[in-house]
C-alpha cells in the first residue's frame, strides 16, 4: 500500500513532463525575445551611425592670389583640402587627386 500503482506513477510522470515542457518553452520564448531585442537595438545603432553626416556648407570660392603670395596660397588650398578630407566630404582618392593637381 505504500507505493503508488501503475496509473499513479504514469500520472506523476505526465505532470513532471508537462511542467518541464512548459518551463522549457517559456525559457526558449524569453531567449528568442531577448535575441530579437538585441538585433533590433544593433540595427538601430547601425542605422544611426550609417546616416550621412549633416550637409556641410559649400567651401567659399578661393579668389586668385597675387604672384607674391602663390606659395602661401598653395599651402592654404592644401589645408582647405585637408579639412574637407577630415570632414568626410572628400574621399582618400579625391583628396590625393586634388592635391596632386595643385602640386603638379
Amino acid at each position: 500500500m505504500g507505493r503508488p500503482g501503475l496509473v499513479g506513477t504514469m500520472a506523476r510522470t505526465a505532470v513532471i513532463a508537462g511542467t518541464a515542457t512548459a518551463t522549457s518553452n517559456a525559457v526558449n520564448r524569453r531567449q528568442v525575445a531577448r535575441a530579437q531585442e538585441r538585433a533590433e537595438a544593433e540595427a538601430y545603432r547601425e542605422q544611426q551611425y550609417a546616416a550621412p553626416p549633416a550637409a556641410a556648407p559649400a567651401p567659399a570660392p578661393v579668389a586668385p592670389a597675387p604672384a607674391a603670395a602663390a606659395g602661401d596660397d598653395l599651402v592654404a588650398k592644401i589645408a582647405q583640402l585637408g579639412e574637407l578630407h577630415q570632414q568626410g566630404i572628400l574621399s582618400d582618392e579625391e583628396f590625393a587627386a586634388a592635391k596632386q593637381k595643385l602640386l603638379g
